[in-house]
């Protein structure tokens, strides 16, 4: 970089002099003439571990408190942090840095800032640096607290750049803080974030870098940097950094964690000996992370540097390091649970499951397990003071957690088995090392973590090498991505449109109007119009577009769609398309309309319902809305029972009943976001420097661009109609409103009348009858099962009669053309228990042949392996098989092979038996 980007006066009046780190190459800036390290890790090594470089010790609350206060007294407004996910962006999921909160509308100058200065204490999430949290003992945090203070300049209006910001740091930093400013050093670099870049400087005391001072004047498009009019400071102070460098603890969890990890420790019996811990902290600040993540030669290293034998170093290290992994993953989980997540296997819930999961293991390590619950109400207690909303949603959190952790234990008892017959199956293949893809595909679609999927492979003499960075590594392919969709027709006419006039819309400023006058301005393909002005609502937000007619002298078309391509509404048409400059009348088809107005309405009113049924967490993660019925995708730790659709569909028609009113505002967003809280974006991220809010009386209030009805009481009645669990974490609700829940009320009261009638009982009676038949048929059921199963042993026992004995076994085979494979493995299993040494082969022969192999436990002991035999078999049949030893199973489509496939029996098995 240009030596001038940092030739600040602040540094030539302090007697600060530029030099270039012996180690890494960067250039700093410092007081101390002898010195030629940078003072950051891995340069140079902690010193501030048992000797803090200030005046006194701070907790973090404290140094949050005295950070804050400091930039208060210089001016700037203090605003609240955000929640820590970034509902207002569509481009990440958490929030990395309080410049997260105001990017991109106000660093682009779309929205003014909430104050201009400003400081904040931001709650941050980030999961690149998960398999970082103990390497470097407190260097790296999952969920971390940064100090923000943050000054917007515009071409008109400058409030402060790269010199007062450096001074303000100096200042708090040596006067309010006490570190001496000779110990101080300022590394240049460049810094990239959230969509933003410019020239930072990393502050750094005693080996660890504390602060990070950007001055963004790039916007990152693509591989380029394009300048931006606005140069915004962006810092981060590391609260826990610098509470950890004021305490001098062995690790930063100390600092930050204090008695809740004392608790940890002493639940799971882990011994701490702090002396050694600083001593093994100093060597992790010489590890560099960018470079190297294998944790085993860091261990290797260390156990050389301080004269330790490495399996004893393992032994203290692994407990303590899952002790602390834990506390701040738990925080993390708290945190993030409290705001609505919940875990998944998509999305931003499945960053949740891996966390929980991978919490779970460490439990697992410390054998504390079932404490899960208890860690992480340790931490609501502990953070609720200064983020009452967690002790607020405490219940909730719980709640799924204990569901989750619930399906996690029944993922790992099905999936031993799962992990034992892939490792069989690659040693069986020759593949000794399970790679990388495979460990994947086994968290991913069935939640295994690498560690236990590694001990499962070893019973199974497979080697499995998991990368340090594993979860890191799976979290990045799971970040968001966002393509925008454009309508088929943009890419050929994208430069006609964009020369239009905005539309007017009608549809917003007049949502009741059907008809209307307009002119063409644009017609093409015979097919798309633009107008000056439509009544006809575009599709978007989950609402169909609207359908009518357009006439224009003697002739009429009809409108089958209409979409939005930026400030442009294009109708398309069927029939000979207006041409431009003609004058046309518009109808929209007004009992559809009606119809999706209500259904839209109902969607804000099921959906502030479910809220107060289900909880907070209870968030929109889609919606359809269709004239008839339509659908709503809410996310849920569990299936919705009964009472709960049953209660939440109570709540909407009494919001019905209520007559509540329905508003519709254009507001800033600054402003929608300050007055209404980030529950605005229920439907998603609305873009653009204003948003429609649409407020439902005291009920619901959310940024929407659809039509609605004028109040509630338009709605009419509600009625769910069914539910359904699309994916884990996400309930869909179906529901109609209005004329729409009468005919769905009709048609079910037809069927239940149907039904009566059928079963010759009166329809309040229609249960009771259903109830009885359903016992009864239960009863027949058993008790053909019983007669299959005397069917099923008196022809084991005569298929048995017919065994041969070859090479020690006794082989029996049969041929039927009736039942299926079940009976089959019925029978082969009886054959099996009343003797050991038995093979059976037997075969379905009807438009294909299936083959079911199962042998006694003796045969297994002599080397048998069925899955091996069915394989043979069915290659006769022009197909396949396989299977474990004592059962498996295989088949093909060549039916006249079936004969010679059974001929061959005898002559595998002695095959296999060599």
């Amino acid at each position: 970089m240009d030596e001038n980007e940092f030739n600040i006066p602040f540094f030539r009046e302090s007697n600060f002099l530029r030099k270039r780190c012996s180690s890494c190459g960067s250039h700093f800036w410092t007081q101390d003439p002898s010195r030629e390290l940078c003072g950051d890790a891995p340069c140079e090594k902690y010193s501030f571990i048992g000797n803090p470089p200030t005046a006194r010790r701070y907790t973090v609350d404290e140094m949050r408190r005295a950070f804050i206060s400091f930039f208060e007294r210089k001016g700037h407004s203090v605003i609240k942090p955000y929640p820590v996910v970034a509902r207002w962006r569509d481009d990440v999921y958490f929030v990395g840095a309080s410049i997260y909160n105001f990017q991109p509308y106000v660093t682009e100058g779309v929205l003014p800032p909430p104050a201009n200065p400003l400081v904040v204490s931001q709650p941050c999430i980030r999961f690149t640096d998960i398999d970082n949290v103990c390497l470097t003992f407190g260097r790296h945090l999952l969920i971390f607290e940064m100090g923000g203070h943050h000054a917007f300049n515009y071409p008109d209006r400058s409030i402060y750049w790269k010199d007062e910001t450096v001074r303000f740091h100096h200042e708090f930093l040596t006067k309010d803080v006490g570190v001496k400013s000779d110990q101080v050093t300022y590394k240049e670099h460049f810094w990239s974030g959230g969509g933003n870049a410019g020239p930072d400087v990393e502050v750094c005391v005693s080996g660890l870098e504390i602060s990070t001072l950007v001055f963004m004047v790039y916007k990152v498009v693509g591989e380029r940097l394009v300048e931006l009019p606005i140069k915004t400071v962006d810092t981060g102070y590391g609260m826990e950094r610098w509470s950890w460098l004021s305490q001098g603890s062995s690790t930063c969890f100390q600092t930050v964690y204090g008695s809740l990890l004392d608790r940890l420790l002493k639940l799971s019996g882990v011994d701490v000996d702090e002396k050694m811990l600083g001593e093994i902290a100093v060597f992790s600040s010489a590890f560099n992370t960018e470079t190297i993540r294998d944790r085993t030669a860091f261990r290797k290293h260390v156990s050389t540097s301080l004269n330790l034998d490495l399996d004893e170093l393992n032994k203290v290290l692994t407990p303590v390091e899952s002790a602390y992994a834990v506390a701040d993953h738990t925080k993390a989980l708290a945190f993030m649970l409290a705001e609505g997540i919940v875990p998944s296997n998509t999305h931003i819930g499945y960053l949740a499951r891996l966390l929980i999961r991978k919490t779970y293991r460490m439990l697992k390590v410390l054998e504390i397990e079932d404490k899960l619950l208890d860690i992480v109400d340790m931490q609501i207690s502990l953070w609720s003071r200064d983020f009452p909303n967690l002790k607020e949603v405490r219940g909730e959190i719980l709640d799924a957690l204990s569901a989750e952790e619930e399906k996690f234990r029944k993922t790992l008892v099905r999936g031993a088995e799962l992990v034992r017959r892939v490792a069989r199956q690659s040693r069986a293949s020759g593949v000794s090392k399970l790679p990388y893809d495979t460990l994947v595909k086994l968290y991913d679609s069935h939640g295994l973590v690498p560690e236990m999927v590694k001990e499962l492979a070893l019973e199974e003499k497979v080697e499995v090498s998991v990368p340090s960075n594993f979860y890191a590594l799976v979290a990045e392919s799971h970040s968001k991505a966002t393509v925008e969709k454009e309508p088929p027709f943009m890419k050929e006419h994208r430069e006609k449109l964009s020369a239009l006039p905005p539309t007017k819309t009608l549809f917003y400023s007049e949502p009741h109007r059907k008809n209307f006058e307009a002119e063409t301005l644009a017609s093409f393909d015979n097919r798309y119009v633009v107008l000056d002005q439509t009544c006809f609502y575009a599709e978007g937000g989950g609402q169909p577009a609207d359908r009518g007619t357009l006439s224009f002298g003697s002739s009429t078309v009809n409108v089958v769609d209409a979409q939005k391509v930026g400030i442009i509404i294009v109708h398309v048409v069927e029939g000979e398309a207006p041409e431009v400059g003609v004058h046309v009348s518009g109808e929209v088809d007004w009992d559809r309309r009606s119809s999706l107005m209500r259904h839209h309405t109902a969607t804000h009113i099921i959906i502030g319902a479910a809220r107060r049924v289900l909880g907070e967490h209870a968030w929109q993660s889609g919606a359809q809305k269709d004239v008839e019925s339509s659908r709503l995708d809410i996310s849920h730790y569990r299936k919705i029972s009964d009472e709960e659709i049953r209660e939440i569909e109570r709540l909407a028609c009494e919001v019905a009943v209520r007559n509540l009113p329905v508003e519709t505002m254009w507001l800033p967003r600054d402003e929608a976001e300050q007055r209404f809280g980030f529950r605005i974006y229920q439907g998603g991220v609305v873009p653009g420097r204003e948003v429609r809010i649409v407020k439902v009386g005291d009920w619901d209030v959310e940024a929407c661009g659809g039509v609605h009805c004028r109040s509630t009481g338009e709605v009419g009645f509600i009625k769910i109609s069914g539910t359904d669990r699309i994916q884990d974490g996400v309930e869909r609700l179906t529901f109609a409103a209005g004329p729409a829940a009468l005919k769905l009320i009709q048609r079910l009261d037809v069927i239940a009348s149907r039904s009566a009638e059928t079963l010759g009982v009166p329809l309040d009676k229609l249960d009771v009858a259903v109830k009885s038949l359903t016992e009864r048929a239960k009863e027949l059921e058993k008790n053909v099962e019983k007669l299959r199963l005397r069917i099923a042993q008196r022809e084991a026992d005569e298929i048995a009669s017919k065994s041969r004995r070859i090479a020690g076994l006794k082989l029996a085979v049969s041929r039927r053309t009736l039942g299926d494979e079940i009976e089959l493995i019925d029978i082969g299993n009886r054959i099996a228990e009343q003797d050991p040494l038995s093979v059976s082969v037997l075969t379905l022969v009807r438009d294909n042949v299936r083959v079911v192999v199962v042998a006694g436990q003796g045969a297994v002991k002599k080397g048998f392996h069925a899955g091996r035999m069915a394989d043979k078999l069915a290659k006769v049949v022009g197909g396949g098989g396989g299977g474990k030893p004592n059962f498996g199973q295989g088949g093909g489509p060549n039916v006249k092979k079936a004969a010679t496939m059974l001929r061959q029996a005898g002559k595998f098995l002695k095959e296999l038996m060599r």
